[in-house]
């Protein structure tokens, strides 16, 4: 179960523009696993890596002759104290190309190491870096949560494969999920309970058995590429036939409420509300993605006027929220729950959904 302190760290590091996460080397190979016939013959850039630190480093560096890579390229932003990459006596951030064993001893010496200054702080979006960019054909990374649409942005403008992690609440971003729609961008095999754990200094908040000083746990964690998986085109077993008692109209989408992908119904042609771990399990080839009940309001068929939010503690207070979401409409108030009043009539807004239609009906 994640912690309610290690989401609000992630709020806070966003507000804070602290993105130093580091990402394990066990769920970094855990999911480069799967896209080992993409690197052969590439050049690969890790642009937000600190090699002392950086699993991404260690796991190219040692993989590099396995994967059959031309090239390793790092940089992040600003090089801290002088140690073994960045032997340098300034502040000025390093870069680093690394380009085999050439020793034979199986390990990425110093010597092996091309290490060299930048004139600039390393940000991915300086000169240098966006000039190393476009060396690259793949980037393996874990980017800045706070900068992630303007780092998908750079990629997309670049022509660039990619392999990342970002937050799944990026999915709804208006700079993402066009992406997403389009098949230019998806989720990969994702992180084991949908959740990382990263070596941080901002806040300790492991619970579990496998708690280590200097980690922090955020839920809803997800790898974003656009290489291509086997599991991307792998069906969605669907089993259960559609009726409108299990699967209610919106009030304001022409569309059914479907609360789990695993409830999706084998037989509806129209369309349908899923969650946005729906995205986990998505086929392009099964089902067509529609829009977002958040970013695209031509799928509204409604809006409401102001209306009274009753939560379940039964204070009232006027809101437009109802607009947010899809809601269901309801014959009477529910017990115990947060719902909104418009009239005479009540409504339960229900969280973000993703629009699809079933392809092949």
């Amino acid at each position: 179960m994640v912690t309610k302190a290690s989401n609000s760290s992630l709020q806070e590091a966003k507000k804070a523009k602290r993105d130093e996460f580091y990402t394990q080397l066990p769920d970094i190979e855990r999911e480069l696993r799967h896209y080992k016939t993409h690197f052969e013959g590439k050049v690969v850039y890790c642009n937000c890596d600190d090699p002392r630190v950086s699993s991404f480093f260690h796991y190219f560096s040692y993989n590099f002759e396995k994967l059959g890579l031309k090239k390793l390229i790092t940089t992040c932003y600003k090089s801290q104290d002088r140690d073994l990459f960045s032997q340098n006596d300034s502040e000025s951030a390093v870069y680093l190309e690394y380009e085999g064993d050439r020793n034979l001893n199986n390990v990425p010496d110093v010597e092996e190491i091309g290490v060299k200054p930048l004139m600039g702080d390393g940000d991915f979006r300086s000169t240098e870096c966006v000039e190393l960019l476009k060396q690259a054909d793949i980037v393996v990374t874990n980017p800045p949560f706070s900068l992630f649409r303007e780092y998908v942005a750079q990629l997309m403008e670049h022509n660039k494969k990619f392999l990342i992690i970002g937050h799944q609440n990026a999915i709804k971003y208006k700079g993402i999920f066009p992406l997403i729609k389009d098949n230019r961008l998806w989720l990969g095999y994702g992180f084991t309970r949908n959740m990382a754990q990263f070596m941080s200094s901002y806040e300790n908040t492991m619970t579990d058995l496998d708690r280590q000083e200097g980690m922090i746990r955020i839920s809803g964690v997800q790898w974003f590429t656009n290489l291509d998986t086997t599991k991307r085109h792998e069906d969605l077993i669907l089993y259960r036939s559609y009726n409108p008692d299990d699967y209610p109209t919106y009030d304001n989408f022409d569309a059914i409420e479907v609360s789990k992908t695993v409830d999706i119904p084998m037989d509806y042609p129209g369309v349908m509300g899923v969650p946005i771990t729906f995205l986990e399990k998505y086929n392009p080839d099964q089902f067509e993605i529609v829009g977002t009940s958040q970013s695209w309001d031509e799928q509204r068929s409604k809006a409401y006027p102001p209306q009274v939010q009753v939560s379940a503690d039964g204070r009232k207070s006027t809101v437009m929220k109802l607009n947010d979401a899809p809601a269901l409409q309801l014959q009477s108030p529910p017990a115990g729950k947060t719902y909104y009043a418009v009239g005479g009539d009540y409504f339960q807004a229900v969280y973000a959904r993703i629009l699809i239609r079933n392809k092949r009906l």
